[in-house]
């Protein structure tokens, strides 16, 4: 089973491995939205996310980044 919108902390890790000198806070949602879309292995209905669901892939992506 691929990846879906409430993967928030694996998308986080995949985003944290394509984007290595981004900024979490510093991507817009519409940006973030796509670049999870493109994620290879992400599988869902691209109108299942909001603005919440963004919102937690952005800290837990900001939390990898920390962390590292």
């Amino acid at each position: 089973m691929g990846l879906t919108w409430k993967d928030a902390e694996d998308i986080a890790m995949a985003l944290a491995g394509k984007f290595p000198d981004m900024d979490p806070l510093g991507v817009r949602f519409t940006d973030l939205r796509k670049w999870v879309m493109e994620l290879e292995g992400f599988s869902d209905d691209p109108k299942a996310s909001n603005e919440g669901i963004l919102e937690a892939i952005q800290m837990a992506w900001l939390e990898e980044v920390r962390n590292r």
